[in-house]
């Protein structure tokens, strides 16, 4: 989901413009949404997806392993959400890695709902319905089917309205929506990669330390410099607190710490200087919006109003900051989850698909901790447990050789899966 990776370290505001110093080194259905789990599972386990179950509510991760019909879910539960939910397809989010990745899922949904539309013209019984989907969508009186297909033909005539975007594509429109309020200017250019910045940044901070008459022995070459400016600009995650470890020089920690601050505050100063904006102040600035204590909860609400079901695909390449806006704006608790489904209110939903063993992005930020966190954080922990592509000999064989086994963490783990064909 991420393109060059945000910034987590720390909970204040962002680094402001600071001036060209010497670095220092010194109302819908509700009857069709869950309300909790129906199951006995282990709660840190997932339970397996059922396209008939009551559809999402609250935060809920679908592990989704290679080949378990990932896009083919996304769009079978939009479908069902505006056909049997009534959800206003303009009320829907829906977001994924890149804008090829977007491109596609988009098609996938629009195709599903034609699909869904025209297949509820035809009198079919459910038990002859051969596609999962159609099947559930017949079930009921007729009265129940027409509806369900005004539904779908509305959000089709509508679907333009419908957002389905990168998370970076879906921050900036936030930010320009909340205005003046998040800080904005919307003649703000973003700037997909700000490496000539940083390694321009690094120069100039490197000849003003090292290269002036009566200066010390450099602490690093030229080059470890460059490296260390990239390091803590481009992955602005990278913790800058000084902590010991293994170095050749004893100064390196507060060294790190002190580069990584200059450099972000440099950089930054210089796109704004230009009018110019990167994916990591994009998307620190509106989570720091969203987690102000005074205009962050009616910018929370604004969000959760515009849009009450929100779709996160490819959510193991997320980032701790793409995290850190999702939950703001989306998250709620599971007893707020709870106290809305006893009092009849509005069905909101996050489910965040993913999954980890995929999570291979982390040279551009994404970092499976925050999956991790996420999954900690769920009301509901779910798994596609049918393989849609391999044959039953191909699984069975894999399960011999990987089945239980923990990658990197307890929470991931390689779980034995149904085959479809066999």
């Amino acid at each position: 989901m991420s393109a060059p990776s945000p910034d987590a370290a720390g909970d204040g505001p962002a680094v402001p413009p600071v001036a060209d110093a010497p670095l220092d080194v010194a109302p819908l259905d509700v009857a069709s949404v869950a309300d909790t789990p129906e199951d006995d599972a282990p709660v840190d386990e997932p339970r397996a997806f059922r396209l008939e179950d009551p559809l999402p509510r609250g935060t809920t991760l679908l592990e989704a392993s290679a080949g378990t019909g990932k896009t083919w879910t996304i769009a079978a539960l939009v479908a069902r959400y505006v056909a049997e939910a009534g959800l206003p397809v303009e009320q829907l989010l829906v977001m994924t890695f890149s804008r090829e990745s977007t491109r596609e899922l988009r098609e996938r949904v629009r195709a599903r709902l034609v699909e869904a539309r025209d297949a509820l013209a035809r009198d079919v019984p459910p038990e002859e319905e051969p596609d999962e989907l159609l099947a559930l969508l017949r079930r009921g009186g007729a009265d129940d089917v027409a509806l369900r297909r005004r539904r779908l033909a509305d959000a089709l005539a509508s679907f333009d309205a419908a957002t389905v975007t990168t998370t970076h594509g879906f921050c900036q429109r936030v930010l320009l929506t909340l205005g003046a309020g998040a800080d904005h200017d919307a003649r703000t250019q973003l700037v997909e990669d700000v490496r000539d910045v940083v390694d321009e940044v690094a120069h100039d901070l490197y000849l003003r330390r090292w290269a002036v008459p009566g200066a010390e022995e450099p602490a690093l070459s030229p080059a470890d410099f460059r490296d260390l400016a990239r390091v803590s600009a481009l992955d602005p995650a990278t913790d800058l607190l000084p902590r010991d470890g293994d170095h050749d020089v004893p100064a390196l920690p507060a060294l790190r710490a002190r580069v990584g601050r200059a450099v972000r505050a440099e950089v930054q100063r210089r796109l704004r200087a230009a009018g110019q904006m990167g994916y990591d102040d994009l998307l620190l600035r509106l989570a720091h919006v969203l987690e102000d204590a005074s205009g962050g909860p009616r910018a929370r609400e604004r969000l959760r109003a515009l849009h009450r079901v929100v779709l996160v695909d490819e959510f193991q390449d997320t980032d701790p900051v793409q995290w850190r806006v999702l939950r703001a704006a989306f998250h709620d608790a599971p007893a707020a989850v709870a106290a809305g489904a006893a009092g009849g209110g509005v069905a909101r939903a996050l489910v965040l698909v993913g999954d980890p063993k995929q999570a291979v992005y982390g040279f551009r930020g994404a970092d499976v901790r925050a999956y991790l966190d996420a999954r900690d954080a769920a009301s509901d922990l779910r798994t596609l447990a049918t393989n849609q592509r391999s044959d039953e000999p191909v699984l069975r064989g894999l399960d011999a050789v990987l089945a239980g086994a923990a990658l990197g963490d307890a929470r991931i783990r390689v779980r034995p899966l149904a085959a479809r064909f066999t």
